[in-house]
């Protein structure tokens, strides 16, 4: 695979990932916990297998500039920058919240998962439109 396909990549698997995140949620909300424990596993393996490819990616290509202008760039960055922030604030939640699971710990795996859930669904949706607003849209 070529380093330039790495992005189109990037945005599947946080496609999957965000997939697996609502269907996850809507199995929990059902009571269906063996599914529910399968979509979020399944999340967590496409967001890890996101994060490699993206860190490669950027060690290998650098940062990439975005080219729209004007109002553009503005919702951009709007975009942009509350998605960095939670990015990096997520991974620890993410982690933390599968901890409690693993341990059956559910009353403390619950109280944080709904502030994991949004954030999560949040930074991988909002990876799917940088990617278009990057690499698509504005190239």
């Amino acid at each position: 695979m070529e380093i330039s396909n790495l992005p189109a990549l990037n945005a599947f698997l946080n496609t999957c990932s965000t997939i697996c995140l609502v269907l996850g949620f809507i199995a929990i909300k059902k009571k269906k916990v063996e599914i529910h424990k399968k979509f979020m596993g399944s999340s967590f393996v496409f967001s890890a297998m996101f994060l490699s490819s993206y860190l490669y990616y950027h060690y290998h290509v650098g940062s990439v500039a975005f080219t729209g202008t004007g109002f553009v760039k503005t919702v951009y960055l709007t975009i942009l920058i509350p998605h960095i922030i939670l990015a990096v604030v997520m991974v620890p939640m993410i982690l933390t919240t599968f901890y409690f699971a693993l341990k059956g710990n559910f009353t403390a795996h619950k109280k944080i998962a709904r502030w994991t859930f949004p954030i999560w669904i949040y930074v991988s949706f909002t990876g799917i439109i940088i990617y278009f607003m990057l690499y698509k849209w504005f190239a």
